[in-house]
């Protein structure tokens, strides 16, 4: 007489291979869901990163030429001065000797 359920003692061992299978197959780790624009955390670091220093030399820049436009204009401000009092000594002279001329002129 043949067993009708097929209990044997290889089918016992191919059916605790095959639940040892399924049971490890349902413990095994799923592949995740990987977003189709993911960027890892080091490139969004890098990026902010970048623009901190973008930021940080523009601000530089800006401050080295204002500085720089601080120190002509002073420059321009001195050669003004400069030049005012050359032509106000030039126009003291002037008044000077045509004071000399008027008495020199008097005294004749």
């Amino acid at each position: 007489m043949k067993d009708p359920l097929k209990t044997g003692f290889a089918e016992r061992l191919t059916a605790q291979q095959e639940a040892k299978k399924a049971l490890l197959a349902k413990l095994k780790p799923k592949p995740t869901v990987v977003a189709p624009v993911f960027e890892s955390r080091e490139a969004v670091k890098a990026r902010e990163l970048e623009a901190v220093r973008k930021a940080r030399a523009d601000a530089k820049e800006a401050a080295r030429l204002e500085a720089e436009a601080r120190a002509l204009a002073e420059l321009e401000a001195k050669r003004g001065e400069r030049k005012e009092r050359k032509a106000l000594t030039k126009s003291e002279q002037k008044a000077k000797r045509d004071a000399k001329y008027a008495a020199r002129k008097a005294r004749k």
